[in-house]
């Protein structure tokens, strides 16, 4: 039982900088000192857990600014990591005596494991204490906390807001940040994003100007830092729910929101939205299958089968044909998103609110739909009446504008099309990610989804083929 609970934890080292970058809190034991040390649930958010765990065990509320470089080197292959934050202040009594020692004051032989002093002067050169090396991105830095703070009760003060002190970091790396602060109204949230994600800045501000019924407000921006401040959104988070009438708000909400936005695919375009209409999704079919013959032959286990080049060919056929229909459907492009997570969704009793537009596309309506059915099989149960039910909710408000048979036809080939609009238009195939064994792995996977729902159409019959 200890072997299968360490097994979900991992270990971080936290070097904790006070606000002039000229102290760290360590842990003394006898004449040498260890770094504050926690033990945070794996594959779950890292400065959340790791806020908290400090909070909880050494009293200290702190703000994460990254994971050093020298991290790999020193882990010793023992599932051991570095996180450097910055102390923001101390809220209770440590459950372990602990002590801010002077850094000009420290040397290897300070540290019961000399590595903790290595990865403490790399930290310094990487957040700029030292005036030493270049800003890897605007939250590497100590201080920009302090700052940012500044610039939120400045944005919100003629809304009658001020924060306090309670706040939650959910998010954190040089360029990314995803922060919620309490003020004495609504929460507000922070959100920044860096490479690969910078498109999310130009098209959050983008949706919000057009649809302020589905995207929350933006309070204010800070292009410098590719950020924005939204307030929360009262509601029940999508992802926490499994009521049949949540989701079927969610899905009416995404059907008109979509029909709204039709006659504005142009700015979405101009914003940074993927090009996914028919036409521009042929293009891809070739290409994208081109790689993956060269992943599947590059398997190296037996089970699942690699895909051969006529089962390629072949699935290649059958995107092309659905590809095809939806031309002669005749269903106008609006706005989708590739990842539409029930968690970005927060329903009320008449409203939705969609909250992450990192993969917005323009393109085919139903492929976002196919997500969300697919979420909520997951979330709620394989249950054919409750699937209809919510199929029915997404569908009434296109049966205004479209004829029954457009409409079966797109629902027919859209589980097909979505799982390759997601392999082909989320950047997976691009060199550096194609090198991971892992990505490979999942790109390999997604094809074989495509496979399997290809064959469950070979009764259909397009009318490229009539």
């Amino acid at each position: 039982m200890a072997t299968a609970e360490q097994n979900e934890c991992e270990t971080y080292r936290v070097i904790i900088l006070d606000r002039g970058g000229t102290k760290v809190l360590l842990v003394p034991d006898g004449d040498r000192f260890a770094l504050p040390a926690v033990a945070i649930p794996r594959w779950q958010r890292v400065a959340e857990n790791l806020t908290a765990a400090i909070d909880t065990e050494f009293g200290e509320q702190v703000v994460c600014l990254f994971t050093p470089d020298i991290a790999s080197a020193v882990s010793h292959g023992n599932g051991i990591h570095y996180q450097v934050t910055e102390h923001w202040r101390g809220n209770r009594k440590p459950q372990m005596p602990t002590q801010w020692v002077t850094l000009s004051a420290l040397s290897q032989d300070s540290f019961i494991d000399q590595s903790d002093y290595s990865a403490i002067r790399q930290s310094l050169v990487e957040c700029n204490a030292e005036a030493r090396a270049p800003l890897a991105g605007p939250f590497a830095r100590l201080g920009w906390f302090k700052e940012l703070r500044e610039w939120v009760d400045a944005a919100i003060e003629p809304r009658g807001l001020h924060i306090n002190e309670n706040f939650r970091q959910l998010n954190a790396s040089p360029s990314f940040s995803l922060i919620r602060l309490e003020t004495d109204g609504p929460a507000i949230w922070f959100k920044a994003v860096g490479e690969p994600n910078l498109r999310e800045f130009p098209i959050t501000l983008a949706l919000a100007g057009l649809f302020p019924k589905y995207i929350p407000q933006v309070f204010a921006a800070r292009p410098e830092w590719n950020g924005w401040l939204t307030p929360e959104v009262e509601g029940t988070n999508l992802g926490e729910s499994q009521e049949i009438t949540s989701w079927e708000t969610a899905a009416v909400a995404l059907a008109k929101l979509q029909i709204e936005s039709i006659s504005k695919c142009a700015p979405l375009l101009n914003s940074g939205a993927h090009d996914l209409g028919a036409a521009a999704m042929s293009k891809l079919v070739d290409p994208f299958l081109g790689v993956m013959g060269q992943l599947m032959e590059q398997q190296s286990k037996l089970t699942p089968r690699a895909l051969s080049r006529k089962e390629l060919a072949f699935l290649g056929e059958h995107i092309q044909n659905a590809l095809c229909l939806l031309k002669t459907s005749d269903i106008p492009d609006s706005l989708g998103s590739l990842d539409l997570n029930p968690g970005n969704i927060i329903a009320s009793k008449t409203a939705c609110a969609f909250l992450d537009w990192a993969e917005a596309y323009v393109g085919h309506p139903f492929l976002t739909f196919a997500y969300l059915l697919e979420h909520f099989r997951r979330a709620v149960a394989a249950d054919a009446k409750l699937e209809q039910q919510l199929i029915a909710s997404y569908t009434a408000q296109w049966k205004q504008l479209l004829p029954p048979a457009a409409i079966a036809d797109s629902l027919t080939v859209s589980p097909l099309l979505a799982v390759f609009a997601y392999a082909s238009g989320c950047g997976l195939c691009n060199q550096e990610r194609l090198r991971d064994p892992e990505n490979a792995g999942y790109l390999r996977g997604l094809t074989r989804r495509m496979n399997r729902e290809a064959n469950e159409m070979l009764d259909w019959r397009s009318a490229c083929l009539s």
